[in-house]
């Protein structure tokens, strides 16, 4: 059914945001370029791999394309926390029921002493009774004995399998106290800062302390970057723990792979709902991630299952979509990313979000101007939102509201100009403050056809331009 003239602009435009790894498969300028075009609103660097010099070649590239296209991305760093990995082993080592192997750290692995080189020191975390997962759940295994002098751990092993080197260790139950972030992660943070990052995401949190010690950390050293945090622990999502978190953070990742070890599959589905739901309550933006088209490794189009997985998370109102072995070693990263941009485009035009036009427990001013633009724009069936902001705060507080149109924020900050480039159903551009700003933005974008003459925009901004936390003024402009 054809659309009136008003919401053109919704139809060529994805209001959920496409995340994608960079990895071997995609470690390249031309195809940094084919994914940003495709796409992809935000690239993540796995830090986990790579070094220092990929990185910054990395960034340029991406920034290159960015600039090539007009088109504001946001840059993560995804710092690689406590993850506990299995050392260098030789080939494949058959684990079976009921034998006993000792884990230690700094020492070699040796098959016929059953013997596991480590990457971490468990035996300063663990305790006895605990279970410990291996090859990320594969394996399972219960602690039966801690030897802190000799860096050891002995696991009675409880289902047959086989583990690889550098495979994950998963210890849901083990309490890190509050020491989630490591000296490869503190260095990491310092080149993240020298670098050109706009989100520092954050592994294996267990409590909201965690992200205020980042926060301070990237504060005390001159960063603007903002952070993601990951939810993949059992701590992070009990109900005195999850609420806290979220508040504390910028953007919260469902990190469904080791989540799904450490509390179990049939808990995520659920985690997922409740977190997107967090995340538009309190103005944090949502990202679900982990397998989400993950056939697409080997094979050139999704299966149903995926399809349905991706279009269930668009239809929850989550801001966006990662892909993670899809783009970063997979044979089709660049199909993956238009497949998946097709789900979006499919689902939000015949099942939308609907949009939120009161938030219950909301009482602050920016809040209230929020629920009114949307409330203004849905009863004049307005083409577009466009938001002048300094800080991104009017933008993301329009976003919780989930709106059916598209948020075209205009803001003079090029790292704010990033960081919204991930948020729900908004477009970055980055221009001089004015009071005009945004009307001028318009009157340009009807030019490239993306808004229509006879459209009606409804601008909100500030009477002082370009002045934090001064939005306060709702305008109806026809095009």
């Amino acid at each position: 059914m054809e659309q009136p003239a008003s919401q053109q602009a919704t139809r060529i435009y994805k209001r959920a945001k496409i995340i994608a790894t960079i990895g071997p498969a995609t470690n390249d300028v031309d195809v940094v370029e084919q994914l940003a075009r495709s796409g992809v609103n935000g690239f993540r660097l796995n830090f986990s791999h790579g070094d220092y010099e990929e990185r910054k070649q990395q960034i340029a590239w991406i920034r290159k394309a960015s600039e090539k296209m007009n088109k504001p991305v946001a840059i993560i760093q995804d710092l690689q926390g406590p993850k506990i990995r299995l050392g260098d082993i030789d080939g494949v080592i058959n684990l079976h029921i009921d034998e006993v192997w000792s884990l230690i750290y700094e020492a070699e692995t040796n098959e016929a002493e059953k013997r596991l080189a480590v990457q971490y020191d468990l035996s300063q975390k663990m305790k006895v009774g605990e279970p410990l997962f291996m090859f990320d759940g594969k394996v399972k295994s219960t602690v039966e004995a801690v030897d802190p002098a000799a860096k050891c751990v002995r696991v009675r092993i409880q289902n047959d399998g086989i583990v690889m080197k550098r495979k994950g260790i998963n210890v849901p139950d083990t309490d890190f106290g509050g020491d989630v972030l490591t000296d490869k992660d503190m260095q990491d943070i310092i080149f993240g800062v020298e670098n050109d990052f706009d989100y520092v995401a954050m592994s294996f949190v267990q409590r909201a302390t965690e992200v205020e010690h980042l926060r301070r950390i990237l504060r005390d050293n001159g960063s603007e970057a903002r952070i993601i945090v990951k939810v993949e622990t059992k701590s992070a999502i009990e109900p005195e723990n999850l609420e806290e978190i979220v508040l504390a953070a910028d953007a919260v990742m469902v990190a469904r792979g080791d989540l799904a070890v450490e509390a179990g599959a049939e808990v995520v589905p659920i985690v997922q709902r409740d977190i997107i739901n967090l995340c538009q309550l309190h103005g944090r933006i949502s990202i679900v991630a982990t397998q989400m088209m993950a056939s697409m490794v080997e094979a050139p189009t999704p299966t149903r299952a995926e399809v349905s997985d991706v279009a269930g998370a668009v239809i929850s109102g989550a801001d966006c979509l990662m892909l993670s072995d899809e783009t970063a070693a997979g044979r089709y990263p660049v199909e993956t990313v238009q497949a998946m941009k097709r789900v979006i485009m499919y689902t939000q035009n015949r099942a939308p979000v609907r949009p939120v036009y009161f938030q219950e427990g909301k009482a602050d001013k920016q809040d209230a101007i929020s629920s009114a633009v949307i409330t203004l724009a849905q009863q004049i069936d307005a083409a577009a939102i466009i938001a002048e902001t300094k800080s991104g705060v009017t933008a993301r507080s329009i976003a919780t509201h989930r709106p059916s149109m598209p948020i075209i924020s205009v803001t003079s900050d090029r790292r704010v100009a990033q960081q919204l480039a991930i948020l729900y159903a908004n477009k970055s551009f980055l221009r001089e403050d004015g009071e005009k700003a945004g009307l001028a933005l318009a009157e340009e974008l009807c030019k490239t056809g993306f808004l229509m003459a006879g459209n009606t925009v409804v601008l909100v901004s500030g009477r002082q331009p370009g002045v934090v936390g001064m939005t306060d003024t709702i305008r109806i402009r026809v095009l």
